[in-house]
């Protein structure tokens, strides 16, 4: 990855420098101490994936510079400040900045977040190959439905995976089972439609602790898998809960909480865990009345969707 540090700190920009190269997460192609020194030009011949830019800054700041490169600029944007202002923040969202970073910079939060915009960058990539591969198939003469299937399958996959970056959750220990779990309903609606039966959790749970163990594994190996891969799901969708939901307490308008909060989860639970979080109280998973199944039924037809670019 390529990146641009624009902050009127030199130790900032240094400290951030160091912390890229020695993670190997990419190449500083520039760095410059106001907002008002880049453009759009800039950031093209630079190619840049990713922008790191102060909100507070002597001449331009990063509010009025982010809004400048807002329809000309593709890369992604990580704010620094030591400003807390919910407006601001919310503000920052609005524009399209994808994290906000407070100082004193922490590195192991400035690694994690850097982390998840690279996975974010190349998972949208993955996509958009994928539709244009699709496209292509298509596009053949009388392709054989054998391979149609196959690709279809493959872009599921990936959008599966897309989607669970956006719910804040790729990398979890349950995303691994919703992915096998997307695989298996896709290899079930080839041969039955979901029209008026999608399998219940139960039925999908056996079948994948069955395509892992093997049709010889005892009953007892079995259940113990199905129940071992029931909670890791529930923890992912709870802690996808918690993601969408802090992203809502700080920008109710926020893009991704729009579009996924209401379409994944019952508003009335997203709207009580906000509260939680806004309170800072303690809760407990089991006190989310978290309705899994509805959670995977739309994570389904989500990836079929945007696979297919419908």
């Amino acid at each position: 990855m390529r990146f641009c540090l624009i902050d009127d700190d030199e130790v900032i920009r240094s400290l951030l420098r160091h912390i890229i190269e020695d993670e190997n997460l990419g190449e500083v192609v520039k760095e410059l101490e106001d907002g008002s020194f880049i453009d759009e030009n800039m950031l093209m011949l630079n190619q840049a994936d990713i922008l790191f830019i102060d909100l507070l800054m002597p001449i331009r700041d990063g509010i009025e510079t982010v809004r400048r490169l807002k329809n000309s600029y593709s890369g992604k944007i990580i704010m620094l400040s030591q400003v807390e202002s919910k407006e601001l923040i919310a503000e920052a969202y609005s524009l399209g900045v994808e994290y906000y970073i407070t100082k004193p910079i922490n590195r192991v939060e400035v690694l994690t977040i850097t982390r998840k915009v690279i996975e974010r960058i190349r998972l949208e990539k993955s996509i958009s190959d994928i539709q244009k591969s699709l496209n292509g198939v298509w596009q053949t003469n009388e392709p054989k439905e054998e391979a149609i299937n196959h690709s279809k399958g493959h872009h599921i996959l990936a959008s599966s995976e897309f989607l669970l970056s956006e719910l804040g959750i790729v990398g979890e220990g349950g995303s691994k089972d919703l992915v096998e779990i997307i695989n298996y309903l896709y290899e079930q609606e080839l041969n039955h439609t979901f029209e008026s039966h999608f399998p219940s959790l139960k039925e999908i749970f056996i079948q994948l602790a069955y395509k892992r163990l093997g049709a010889l594994a005892s009953q007892i190996a079995i259940n113990r898998e199905v129940k071992a891969t029931e909670q890791r799901v529930r923890r992912a969708v709870y802690q996808s809960l918690t993601h969408l939901a802090s992203i809502g307490l700080t920008d109710f308008s926020n893009p991704k909480f729009e579009s996924y909060a209401s379409k994944f989860f019952d508003f009335t639970i997203v709207r009580k865990k906000m509260i939680e979080l806004q309170k800072g109280s303690a809760a407990h998973m089991a006190s989310a009345r978290i309705n899994t199944k509805k959670f995977i039924q739309v994570l389904y037809f989500e990836a079929k969707r945007l696979a297919t670019g419908g």
